[in-house]
């Protein structure tokens, strides 16, 4: 995918930013302000290499968690059934 505008670039980095469950959670994620994040969503400050590397960056640990979190439930189910909660 290659992102040409300024506007789309935005629209792709709000989405990734809601990949991380939204505002707070990138925030807390990057640890960036949660006020400048939404500058940058709105447009009002540029979003420049910097951000899109660490944004890449975080999404890769992302993607690492979800897979060990995804294996560990698979490990549970194939234990068998446990008593509800």
């Amino acid at each position: 995918m290659t992102i040409s505008s300024s506007d789309e670039q935005r629209e792709h980095f709000a989405y990734c930013v809601q990949l991380f469950g939204g505002t707070t959670a990138f925030s807390r994620r990057l640890n960036i302000d949660e006020r400048a994040i939404r500058r940058f969503i709105n447009g009002e400050r540029p979003i420049g290499a910097g951000l899109l590397e660490d944004t890449a960056k975080a999404l890769r640990l992302l993607i690492s968690d979800a897979t060990d979190a995804e294996r560990e439930i698979a490990a549970m189910l194939s234990r068998g059934p446990n008593t509800p909660s």
